[in-house]
């Protein structure tokens, strides 16, 4: 019981991030869930991968509001989602078959990694200038091949690298980030379902799982976060936006040293 606390606690936290800054709660979620796994016994082997798989079981449900509110505002490039999507899928796939065959050891150090340099991006205000258009059909299966692989490695939505790709391709911030919002949707399931499958038969897993895929986590974090991601949206419009990133940005440079340490 004290576990499902846990679950609540940290997805009732990565909510009201997602409403405040707009960033997937994965960042915040795999490091949390370690702890809580590791916590709870579970085999060192198995840790990150459930740990990352869950993660992205997360995503799919919390993602749903974030993609209809964007939707109402008119904000989603559907024809450009529907571009990438191929690509993003193929990516997840593949993100999560690497991922099983990567040692739990060397998934920490990867995740830790990804996260000091979101941190410094954040920390920083790091955005990259839009001077290019868009790439033709093999262009953007290739980028979402990329997206997709990497995000599903890390067990994160994609938007700390679709919305800088989108916004380098001179697409507009508002519908970069709506854009982004509807793909985090493929990638999530994709790699939800890659995980799921990586791990199928994996002696090591708690009961209640599937595959790599611990249902009374991703339970836990899906109904806080849906709670508590309103509250971060209005929060977004009485706090100073600039003084959170950084704060957040110090977050998750923490959270990046303890992954790798």
């Amino acid at each position: 019981m004290p576990d499902i606390y846990l679950y609540l606690a940290v997805g009732a936290f990565a909510g009201v991030l997602a409403g405040l800054f707009g960033v997937g709660g994965g960042l915040v979620i795999v490091p949390v869930l370690a702890f809580a796994f590791a916590r709870a016994g579970i085999a060192p082997e198995v840790l990150m991968h459930l740990a990352i798989g869950s993660s992205l079981a997360t995503i799919v449900f919390t993602s749903l509001a974030s993609v209809r509110a964007h939707h109402r505002r008119g904000a989603v490039q559907w024809r450009l989602v529907g571009r990438l999507a191929p690509g993003i899928v193929v990516g997840a796939l593949l993100g999560a078959m690497i991922a099983d065959w990567l040692p739990g050891t060397g998934l920490r150090r990867i995740f830790g990694i990804f996260e000091l340099a979101v941190a410094v991006q954040l920390g920083l205000g790091l955005k990259p200038a839009p001077h290019r258009t868009l790439p033709g059909t093999p262009g953007l299966f290739a980028a979402g091949g990329v997206i997709g692989t990497v995000s599903a490695i890390v067990g994160i939505g994609g938007g700390t690298l679709t919305v800088p790709f989108l916004t380098w391709n001179n697409v507009a911030i508002r519908n970069a980030v709506a854009t982004s919002a509807a793909c985090g949707m493929p990638i999530a399931l994709a790699g939800a379902i890659g995980f799921a499958a990586a791990g199928w038969g994996e002696s090591a897993l708690p009961a209640a799982s599937t595959g790599y895929l611990y249902w009374p986590a991703i339970g836990g974090v899906v109904a806080a976060s849906m709670l508590f991601a309103p509250l971060g949206a209005r929060l977004a419009h009485t706090l100073p936006g600039d003084v959170l990133k950084r704060l957040f940005a110090l977050f998750l440079a923490g959270l990046g040293v303890y992954m790798l340490i």
